[in-house]
């Protein structure tokens, strides 16, 4: 009887506080799936000449393309979320993974614009949306301990894909034309699929069950359900609504470098490779950010919330000094301050995410971060217009840097405003009544089946 009452608290211990495993192999999973999404997302620049050229329109109507598919990628988050809480995360990811490759196979036979925002933007972004969220909610409950490392060295695929994706789209146009590239980008896309067959379908407890198929029975009950589903209740809640909202304004500054740094480099007189080398840089530091962060938060020696906040101030001071470092046509000092940004910029993003449990706790995690990327959608769209016309008005990108700056900082101090943020432990999280009931039903569930 010792032996397995210790066998079963061994099996919770692991429920509890799972570290390795195969939660290594989700991450790679995730490195991959992530650089298909977002490294295809930063190397479609490549195509825009090739557009412009070939459908004789203006540049603000091509650059709508890619604008769509990160739209659609954000908005289509809490459905990727909903789906994953009714169905499981394995069949949404790998159904993500097949659409956003079908995007991009219409895409090369597109014979107008509007072909090219359905196909590229809305098909493959409601794609990538499907895969994002619930491929990062899989890895956050595969750690523990490692989570923030986890999810650095899982995100580091967004930086490895931004560096080798553009050499390897401008050899793919000049050899096979921009139809024969964007259907081969259309087959790798589909490898999505097999990283999302690697996440191990969860049975959802009999009592769960249960409930739900009494409650869909009517239509009140379809509409809770659905609420359950995409955490809605999240929505009234301060914390959740104060965190939202930083991540929302550092959101709008946090793109304008990889936007308009090449160009802000041109304007002060450095060259075509000078200005290239800028964002090359600053993209191998983001790497390096990435898992160093990872690995000094998950040491333990400071909150979560407190490095996030020190990071995205830190990004943000950067991101004000980098017109200040060429006041001299200092090539230098330009460079220099590159590399710090892409260091902090890379070191918040997994932060971003592995604050969330410690908000709402790790039962709503999916749809918490589903709710997330659809609330931050309009300020990734909204932080690049405004820096452009910025610099319309002022005629250069000085006041475009420092106001996106001040974005970030802002969003640090919108995070000051949560309850016992300076409090050197993290607080203790009430859990909701439907999240208690799904977690007593799930152990009672486990318990049946280890007796049986």
């Amino acid at each position: 009887m010792a032996s397995v009452q210790a066998g079963a608290e061994r099996r919770r211990g692991d429920a509890e506080a799972p570290d390795g495993g195969w939660g290594w192999v989700l991450v790679g999973a995730l490195f991959v799936s992530t650089g298909l999404v977002f490294g295809l997302m930063r190397g479609l620049g490549i195509f825009f000449v090739e557009f412009v050229q070939y459908f004789e329109e203006s540049a603000q109507a091509i650059s709508w393309i890619s604008s769509t598919g990160l739209a659609a990628q954000q908005f289509f988050s809490p459905l990727g979320a909903a789906l994953s809480n009714a169905y499981g995360a394995r069949p949404v990811v790998m159904a993500g993974g097949f659409l956003a490759g079908v995007g991009f196979v219409l895409a090369s036979r597109a014979t107008c614009l509007l072909h090219l925002y359905l196909s590229m933007g809305l098909i493959s972004g409601l794609g990538w949306g499907l895969v994002f969220t619930p491929m990062v909610a899989t890895v956050m409950a595969s750690f523990t301990r490692r989570r923030t490392f986890a999810l650095g060295l899982a995100f580091s695929g967004i930086g490895v894909a931004s560096f080798t994706f553009n050499p390897l789209f401008q050899f793919l146009v000049e050899t096979y034309a921009w139809r024969g590239a964007l259907l081969i980008l259309g087959s790798l896309s589909l490898n999505i699929v097999p990283c999302g067959a690697l996440i191990r379908s969860r049975r959802r407890p009999k009592v769960q069950a249960k409930v739900e198929a009494e409650s869909g029975r009517s239509c009140g009950g379809a509409i809770q359900r659905v609420a359950s589903y995409l955490e809605l209740s999240l929505l009234c809640e301060r914390p959740y609504l104060t965190y939202t909202l930083a991540i929302t304004l550092l959101n709008v500054g946090y793109f304008v470098p990889y936007v308009h740094l090449v160009a802000h480099s041109r304007h002060v007189g450095f060259s075509e490779y000078q200005a290239a080398f800028v964002t090359s840089a600053a993209g191998v530091t983001d790497i390096l950010g990435r898992l160093v962060s990872g690995w000094f938060s998950d040491l333990g020696h400071f909150r979560l919330i407190h490095l996030l906040s020190a990071w995205t101030t830190l990004a943000g001071l950067f991101i004000a000094l980098l017109p200040v470092s060429t006041l001299w046509g200092s090539y230098a000092g330009l460079v220099a301050v590159s590399l710090l940004y892409g260091f902090c910029s890379g070191a918040l993003t997994s932060l971003a995410f592995t604050v969330v449990p410690t908000v709402t706790g790790p039962e709503r995690v999916m749809g918490a971060l589903g709710l997330l990327q659809l609330i931050e959608s309009w300020a990734g769209l909204l932080g690049t217009p405004l820096s452009g016309l910025l610099r319309d008005v002022t005629g250069d990108y000085t006041a475009s840097f420092m106001v996106s700056g001040s974005f970030l900082i802002l969003g640090t101090l919108t995070m000051a405003t949560l309850p016992h943020y300076f409090s050197c432990t993290d607080p203790p999280l009430s859990t909701p009544p439907d999240a208690e009931a799904r977690r007593l039903s799930s152990e009672t569930e486990q318990s049946n089946d280890f007796n049986r």
